[in-house]
């Protein structure tokens, strides 16, 4: 594991914690709103804060464990080279282009926000939706950094099964 993927699998366990504080804290929006007619917007806003969260900064992890549901049809009962090559050609083909597109149609629109140090629009809501909106920013950048290593093992992995299949064939 290199230095790269270890700071993405630290930064995606970090976050999946925010899981549990988000089933508690969704409980507790539930439990106060009908069982004590409470609510306040900021806690309601909060649970939109964690669930961005969640999914924006541990995406690059999950890419890394090899957790993101594919259609495995033809995937599951290939090759490992074959496994490389499919991940390979989806980092290259699709994985790059979606992140550097996300960045660049998102530069401006997470500057925007943070010029106006942008807040909620409801009455007591969170102030800080300019840090929100920089998750958009977040997701492709680790999914990036995840990739360059993810695209490496795979082109080795690629290689060295083809190496074994050519030594196979010599050994026979």
């Amino acid at each position: 594991m290199t230095l790269i993927e270890a700071l993405v699998s630290r930064c995606g366990r970090i976050v999946s914690w925010l899981t549990l504080a988000l089933v508690v804290l969704t409980f507790s929006v539930v439990v106060l709103r009908y069982g004590f007619n409470l609510g306040w917007i900021w806690l309601q806003e909060s649970i939109t804060y964690l669930h961005a969260a969640v999914f924006m900064l541990a995406a690059a992890w999950t890419l890394g464990e090899d957790g993101h549901v594919r259609v495995d049809i033809f995937y599951r009962n290939a090759s490992p080279r074959f496994r490389a090559l499919v991940n390979m050609v989806g980092c290259i083909l699709f994985l790059l282009p979606f992140c550097i597109f996300l960045i660049i149609i998102g530069w401006d629109y997470v500057a925007s926000s943070w010029r106006r140090l942008e807040g909620s629009r409801e009455a007591g809501g969170l102030g800080a939706v300019f840090l929100l909106k920089s998750l958009i920013l977040l997701l492709p950048a680790l999914l990036l950094v995840q990739c360059l290593p993810m695209m490496r093992r795979n082109f080795d992995e690629f290689r060295n099964s083809d190496n074994g299949a050519a030594s196979q064939v010599h050994d026979a």
